[in-house]
């Protein structure tokens, strides 16, 4: 039976990166696998094609809330292999399905967790990150300012795929704030949870990603880890976008979804003002996952 791992996470945390990392474990002609055609299907737990096909509604029909009603069955019948020919399983795969999730751990109007609590998953990897790093990230992916993006991280009330007159490619996810989504994943206790900061990953890849296997239950050697970790380095993934575009590269010209990947940068992209506004929405968040605090120190550059 094929265990599936959430792979939670407030956007642009470091999602992707180590979705990229567990691809290439599966390298095996002596090169990185491309970041357009991953071997590991498990996609994004909020995709409408999914939904659509194991509810034989069209999703289209429905209003957001209904639909939220629906998707804990759809999960359920996703953890048990329903789809597997059509959607997850590629042949020969892994005994560990990882899917991306940027939805809240929330309930639906009925009560249940959207997700599908443990009939859902088995378990779940939550990535955080700085949110003064994952501010000027966001505004890049989402085409918006800094101001804009930090005005979406500090609103409890925000969600994904939610604009009318619009059919998205991906059903309502609920974001309430950095804090609040990342509270909701710490705080559940419907399944077990494996936390993992992107600073972590930064300074040992390898320790951090064998730690996040071993609570999977993936099987990896540590010839592969290491091969994984060379494979998908920052530079590997940005050439490759550079060369050959990215699927989920932000559509303007010149927009780059490996954009800088640094820790810290924080340091010379936010005013003192805009720090000043994340670490008042977002002090008690930051101290529980240790992120320390610039306060009165000038650590930012000024407008």
């Amino acid at each position: 039976m094929t265990r599936t791992i959430w792979l939670a996470s407030y956007p642009k945390s470091g999602n992707t990166w180590f979705r990229m990392l567990v691809a290439n474990l599966s390298a095996t002609d002596g090169k990185p696998v491309d970041i357009n055609d991953l071997p590991e299907r498990g996609g994004i737990a909020s995709a409408r094609g999914p939904f659509d096909y194991l509810s034989l509604i069209d999703s289209g029909l429905l209003t957001h809330d209904e639909i939220d009603c629906l998707r804990p069955r759809v999960y359920e019948e996703l953890a048990r292999g329903a789809a597997d020919d059509e959607y997850d399983k590629a042949q020969d795969a892994p005994t560990v399905r990882f899917v991306k999730v940027h939805d809240a751990y929330t309930l639906t109007p009925k009560g249940e967790p959207l997700l599908g609590g443990r009939r859902g998953a088995d378990g779940a990897i939550v990535i955080v990150r700085d949110p003064r790093d994952v501010a000027p990230s966001l505004a890049n992916h989402n085409r918006a300012n800094i101001d804009d993006a930090i005005a979406l991280m500090n609103d409890q009330q925000a969600a994904y795929c939610t604009k009318p007159g619009r059919l998205h490619d991906q059903l309502r996810q609920k974001l309430p704030g950095w804090s609040g989504h990342i509270a909701s994943w710490l705080d559940q206790t419907d399944v077990p949870m494996h936390l993992i900061r992107y600073e972590d990953m930064q300074a040992d890849t390898i320790g951090t990603f064998r730690r996040a296997l071993d609570f999977a239950g993936r099987p990896a050697s540590d010839e592969g880890i290491r091969r994984a970790a060379g494979y998908a380095d920052f530079a590997e993934l940005r050439r490759q976008e550079t060369d050959k575009g990215f699927r989920e590269t932000p559509r303007r010209p010149g927009g780059l979804f490996f954009r800088r990947g640094e820790v810290g940068a924080w340091r010379d992209e936010l005013t003192a003002e805009q720090v000043a506004r994340i670490e008042a929405a977002h002090a008690p968040m930051m101290r529980r996952l240790g992120y320390e605090l610039a306060g009165a120190t000038p650590l930012a550059r000024t407008a």
